[in-house]
């Protein structure tokens, strides 16, 4: 497992929402419910940390246009989603170390199969807030490039935040097989996509480049960081990049919400910069990220601040 992401026994006996608040011991969602019959759901990651919501809006906004980009009906609306998290933090009394995994589903079918006409008894929303560290710590991590390929707008728009991860999840099978942290995903084409739970960033000469968000999850985090880099002054570069570029790139680290900035010492037994030690521009970007992100997070009423 990831490096600080084992279980907590304190979420053993929380409350989850699942169209309303349930015990987990007790939390279910039908066998035909879409998310089992397919994986036909949508989903975001929010993390809880000192009282406040991180980028609360963004995530229940990409959630959204998730659902409808796959022509969900009776999606709940943003005040509805919202007031789902609210409450199931109030009800765990959770403020701080948490994340809360939002997962929204077509819905429950009349009856097994594929046909979202099947659908007839609206979406299921789910709220799972867990106590929860960030993943990867500061001493950085490994990657290996993954055989399985990320998929392209013509297979599945990776602009949809869905929940079929199959391909993320055999290419971290083989980031566990190497012993490595995670595994670095290709397009189609064989340029750099992201990682099987990251995007990825690669600083040369003090740039800051990153691939297209046309195999990746345009990632709220990496937003950030792409805007982040403009005020300090990096130049930056969103396009095509090889692998051999990230072999030989000054620094390169991961962004993601559960993840912050990570960074890289290691692809592909490439030695990532002079040492294991985090670069430059990694530290001001990652300095920048956290004054950023607190000052923008919205408070929790219930959460004494």
């Amino acid at each position: 497992m990831a490096k600080f992401n084992q279980p907590d026994p304190r979420n053993e006996s929380t409350m989850v929402w699942v169209n309303g608040l349930v015990p987990r011991a007790a939390a279910k969602v039908s066998v035909l419910d879409s998310v089992v019959q397919g994986g036909d759901a949508v989903w975001e990651g929010l993390r809880i940390s000192k009282g406040r919501a991180f980028q609360l809006d963004e995530h229940v906004t990409r959630l959204l246009d998730s659902a409808h980009a796959l022509a969900f009906e009776s999606i709940p609306s943003r005040e509805e989603v919202c007031a789902a998290i609210f409450q199931t933090l109030e009800a765990n009394g959770m403020c701080d170390g948490v994340h809360a995994r939002i997962t929204l589903t077509r819905g429950q079918k009349t009856t097994s199969g594929m046909d979202p006409r099947l659908n007839t008894m609206g979406s299921t929303l789910i709220v799972l807030a867990e106590y929860k560290g960030m993943v990867y710590g500061n001493a950085g991590i490994r990657l290996v490039t993954s055989a399985i390929r990320r998929n392209s707008p013509s297979c599945l728009d990776s602009k949809i935040h869905h929940a079929n991860l199959l391909n993320n999840i055999l290419a971290k099978i083989e980031a566990n097989v190497a012993g490595a942290d995670d595994a670095l995903m290709l397009d189609l084409e064989g340029f750099v996509a992201e990682t099987n739970a990251t995007n990825v960033f690669a600083i040369r000469n003090g740039r800051l480049i990153t691939p297209l968000a046309t195999a990746c999850l345009p990632g709220l985090t990496r937003r950030m960081v792409m805007e982040l880099g403009i005020l300090l002054n990096m130049p930056l570069e969103e396009r095509r990049v090889s692998l051999t570029e990230f072999y030989t790139a000054d620094e390169v680290f991961t962004t993601g919400t559960m993840g912050g900035l990570a960074h890289v010492v290691e692809i592909d037994g490439r030695q990532i910069g002079l040492d294991a030690s985090m670069g430059e521009w990694t530290q001001r970007l990652q300095t920048a990220y956290q004054k950023h992100i607190w000052e923008h997070a919205v408070p929790l009423k219930h959460c004494a601040l």
